[in-house]
């Protein structure tokens, strides 16, 4: 049998959460790794939040992707709650290329404007993994979290490419689709998908880009790309 959330049949909700803000340069130094960082102080108070916001939402599924950050968040938004931790690495950050080889002009257009390039043939994120194949790795792993029948509702803390990824899927807006959804840190998205028999019939967004921190984004104008070019954290 399907399952499926009250009243409905085969209605599954994913609460989709970007990680904390994290820091991603010591003392004006790019980080060596990347993928070792770990949420700010503020990040884990952001995570902290969103805990709060769900406290109330039972979840048959939760993931990160294996990265440190989306695991850190993940603990803090579950806040104790005694329950299994998946790690869905199809869902992984866009890997980026070497910044030390990349001009300032390349790092404004192919890093912090990047995704607005998404749609061309070849093209990459920062001189590293293509668009395209980025796209098709979300979705890959969407269809294959979706085919399953043993949840219902799932908490799954991914990043902000990852996460544009998803809301351009659901919405049908392919690779050119990706830059039209900011996700600031700590964020989340409340996707629903309408599964029969392991067939996804629709998918439908319900909340994108939610911040217990600051509901209607308060002075919040520049993107987090546009802070991270600033030296500046989301």
């Amino acid at each position: 049998m399907t399952p499926g959330l009250p009243g409905t049949q085969g209605r599954r909700r994913i609460y989709l959460m970007r990680h904390g803000e994290v820091d991603y340069k010591f003392g004006g130094k790019g980080v060596l790794n990347p993928d070792a960082v770990e949420l700010t102080n503020k990040g884990r108070n952001q995570a902290a939040l969103m805990g709060e916001a769900l406290a109330n939402i039972t979840f048959d599924l939760s993931a990160h992707t294996g990265l440190l950050r989306t695991k850190q968040t993940l603990n803090a938004a579950l806040d104790g709650r005694d329950m299994p931790v998946e790690e869905i690495g199809g869902l992984r950050e866009i890997r980026t290329g070497r910044f030390a080889e990349l001009t300032p002009e390349r790092i404004e257009a192919e890093f912090v404007y990047g995704f607005e390039t998404a749609h061309l043939p070849g093209a990459c994120f920062a001189g590293g993994e293509l668009f395209a194949a980025f796209y098709n790795r979300i979705a890959d792993a969407m269809v294959t979290l979706l085919a399953r029948n043993d949840w219902t509702t799932a908490l799954l803390v991914c990043h902000g490419g990852t996460n544009r990824a998803v809301l351009s899927w659901v919405t049908h807006g392919g690779p050119e689709g990706m830059a039209s959804f900011e996700q600031d840190t700590g964020c989340l998205n409340v996707i629903d998908a309408d599964v029969i028999d392991g067939e996804i019939i629709r998918c439908f967004v319900r909340t994108t880009n939610f911040t217990p921190y600051d509901p209607i984004k308060t002075g919040k104008y520049l993107t987090n790309m546009e802070l991270y070019r600033l030296g500046r954290s989301g």
